[in-house]
């Protein structure tokens, strides 16, 4: 855990040096920003007649960007990464919100929306994942597993800056789990015994996002199509994620946000570790904290 904490430190405070290290005349083409939030709820109870558990949970969230322009070049970098427990009583803590994503595009301009576009998106987790919380008993995943890769090459479509739509018919995905117990178990459609899986096909990639769409209301939309061309391109792979940012004042705001996924290749696993088909996966968060965008 104390490794992967590092690791994410090091990408947290690593995102920017090139700001700090550009020549005056070249800062203009430099644009860095982001938003980082603190969600925090805690519950005490002594001689509660009506029952209940002390609980406590926090959740922690920041995402960032770093992009360049210059001439018909535009260079576009992500980060966004989140973490969050919530304990109950003695419990053992149960994981609420755990990922690391990063994303790095590059684009010439080939017409006044059009860009020729290669793409790289990586994500994965910091810690421990498990089925069966707060016994945490059946671990389902931990950091680099699984892990995906996505390595593309495309056209993509800007017309405004506020949404873009990104297409390729080239890409690569790989799918990494390096625990050798999940890859014994053939999970997240890796071959029994394999640590990584690889799929080419084609993708979409489109973003919408608005700073007040309403008064104090920040809303940001991804969708993330993929289909594996050389095996059953029926079965698309979906992520949609969506997020309100809702502003209180300088340093305190509300988050809500949802998260759908389904790959084909993802087993659902019961409560009593069986296995079954793949199904829908949908993950909602709402907090309320202190915030700090910059």
């Amino acid at each position: 855990m104390k490794k992967q904490l590092i690791i994410s430190a090091l990408l947290l405070t690593g995102l920017f040096p090139a700001i700090s290290q550009t020549e005056p005349d070249t800062v203009k083409h430099w644009k860095a920003g982001g938003n980082t939030a603190f969600n925090f709820s805690q519950v005490s109870l002594t001689n509660w007649s009506a029952g209940g558990k002390n609980s406590v949970s926090g959740t922690f969230l920041f995402n960032a960007f770093l992009n360049y322009t210059k001439g018909k070049s535009a260079w576009e970098n992500t980060l966004d990464a989140g973490y969050g427990l919530t304990k109950q009583g003695s419990e053992n803590a149960v994981k609420t919100e755990d990922r690391i994503q990063v994303v790095s595009k590059y684009g010439y301009q080939a017409s006044k929306r059009w860009y020729y576009t290669a793409l790289a998106d990586f994500k994965t987790q910091m810690d421990l994942g498990y089925k069966d919380p707060p016994e945490n008993t059946i671990m389902t995943s931990k950091f680099m597993s699984p892990a995906y890769l996505l390595l593309s090459l495309g056209m993509d479509y800007k017309p405004n800056d506020n949404f873009s739509m990104y297409m390729s018919p080239l890409t690569a995905k790989m799918t990494f789990v390096h625990d050798e117990e999940l890859s014994q178990q053939g999970a997240f459609g890796v071959e029994p015994g394999k640590n990584i899986r690889s799929e080419f096909g084609a993708s979409v990639k489109s973003i919408y996002k608005k700073e007040n769409i309403l008064e104090n209301v920040d809303f940001k939309t991804r969708l993330d199509l993929f289909s594996n061309l050389t095996d059953h391109p029926e079965r698309i792979d979906v992520e949609w994620e969506t997020k309100f940012d809702f502003k209180v004042n300088s340093f305190l705001s509300a988050n809500l946000g949802t998260t759908l996924l389904y790959d084909h290749d993802i087993n659902y696993v019961d409560n009593d570790g069986v296995e079954h088909g793949p199904r829908i996966q949908f993950k909602q968060l709402f907090g309320f904290g202190i915030n700090f965008k910059f």
